[in-house]
């Protein structure tokens, strides 16, 4: 190595290369980080979009513990890390969740997928409802069958 202040000019070539990337789920194969893996950057621009995947990409991203304050209305309503702004307020001013600027959002938020989610939810509480309901028509049913029989007798 040179002891020329300054002088960055290599006389050699690197002396160690890179096998192989890194892979934040070789090792930690927990839910929390497979939750993380799989998650959805939404409602926010490209650049925050490309430092969200890189955090995730090398360990580096924490979700939240509990929410954080909203810096437009103010309220405890961030529940996605390093943002700044809640959903509906990045939907209804179109900006950046994330950096509050008036960028271009990659992928929009989806106000469906959350509707969907309860509807589902609550269609599937229905429907179990129902089917303990018809088992129960059916336990009665039977009853009836059985002390029908048993006044014939």
């Amino acid at each position: 190595m040179s002891s020329q202040k300054g002088n960055v000019a290599r006389s050699r070539p690197q002396k160690h290369q890179n096998t192989f990337s890194f892979k934040n789920d070789k090792f930690d194969k927990s839910v929390r980080t497979k939750k993380i893996n799989a998650k959805l950057h939404d409602g926010v621009c490209q650049r925050c979009k490309e430092v969200l995947e890189w955090r995730v990409k090398y360990s580096k991203y924490k979700p939240l513990s509990k929410p954080k304050k909203c810096v437009k209305c103010l309220q405890k309503t961030v529940k996605e890390s390093y943002h700044i702004m809640c959903r509906p307020c990045a939907y209804e001013l179109e900006v950046c969740a994330k950096c509050g600027k008036k960028e271009d959002i990659v992928i929009p938020f989806n106000k469906e997928p959350e509707n969907a989610e309860n509807n589902q939810r609550s269609n599937h509480r229905r429907s179990c409802k129902r089917n303990e309901e018809s088992d129960d028509d059916l336990d009665f049913d039977n009853d009836l069958d059985d002390t029908g029989e048993n006044q014939a007798d």
